[in-house]
Order: C-alpha cells, then structure tokens, then sequence
C-alpha cells in the first residue's frame, strides 16, 4: 500500500513538472518589440527594422495588405491631419500567445488619442492591433477600430472648405 501510494505522488510530481512551453504571457521580448514599435509610432520616428521584409499589415481589412514602407507612408499621410496623436498609456494590455498550431502572436488594447489640426477636436477611439512573429520579425500586422468619428470630422471640414471657395468664387463674379 506504501509503495502504490509513494508510487502515486512521484508520478503526480513528475507530471506536474512536465507542463511544456508557456503559451500565455503578458511578459515577453515581442511585447516588448511591441510597445517600441507603438512608442516609435506616438514619436513619429518611422523604422522598419521590427518588421520581416516580406511582413503584410491589414488594417481594417482582409484584402490588399500594405508592407512596411507603404505603413510608415500611411501614418505619415494621417499625420497631417492631427495636431496631436499618440496612444493612451492607460488601460493598455498586452499578451504574448502560442496558438495550438506553434505560431507566435502578440495581442494589444488600447485607447488611440487624437486632436483633429483644422478644428482641435479630441476624439478618442478603442484599437484592438495584433501581430504575428517568426524569428523575432512581425510578419503580419492586423489593426482593427471604428474610424467613423475621425472620417466624419474630416468629411465636415472637407465641405467647409468647399462651401467657402463656393462663396470666394460667387462673390468675386
């Protein structure tokens, strides 16, 4: 009876030592890669060097990914429109996951802040963005939030603009 019951707890003990890699972390190198990449963002220094060079990045999208150099010319182009953007360092959550076919994804949330340049308006929106990695280089990117907000304040600017060359243009006839 001794023997089956020591028998027993050795077993359980070596079982219990033999979990496997952790697949869940909220600690890891590519969360750190992360968190750079997000603080090269709110400082406006573009780099590439985290990205694979074949990496592909959707952004509200499933079709026509964008490559590294074409991500750094997107937020260049939208940063004309703001006179301030930048990630809110509250209630940011990062993890760091092995899904069960081995591949290494990163997931963050987060509140994105931005003053619109023409009007000042703060607008504030939820972004959910995740990224793969191999060898330690994002080979995909997907980012995903609402932008109507930001696209309808843009739009009403836009037809200000217009509505006021109108009026230009009627009173010098």
């Amino acid at each position: 009876m001794k023997t089956t019951l020591l028998a027993g707890i050795a077993a359980l003990l070596f079982l219990s030592c033999n979990q496997g890699p952790v697949r869940y972390t909220q600690n890891a190198p590519e969360i750190d890669t992360i968190k750079q990449l997000l603080a090269n963002y709110d400082s406006e220094s573009y780099d590439t060097s985290m990205y694979a060079d074949s990496s592909k990045t959707y952004y509200n999208t499933k079709d026509n990914p964008l490559s590294p150099g074409e991500v750094m010319d997107y937020h260049k182009q939208n940063d004309a429109n703001y006179s301030a953007r930048a990630f809110e360092e509250d209630n940011q959550e990062y993890e760091k996951v092995i899904a069960d076919n081995g591949e290494t994804w990163v997931n963050c949330w987060m509140n994105w802040k931005g003053t619109i340049a023409a009007t000042g308006k703060e607008i504030v929106i939820p972004v959910h963005l995740t990224y793969q990695f191999v060898e330690g280089k994002i080979v995909k990117e997907y980012g995903y939030w609402d932008p109507t907000e930001v696209v309808l304040e843009l739009q009403k600017i836009a037809a200000q603009a217009k509505e006021a060359n109108s009026d230009e243009e009627t009173a010098s006839e």
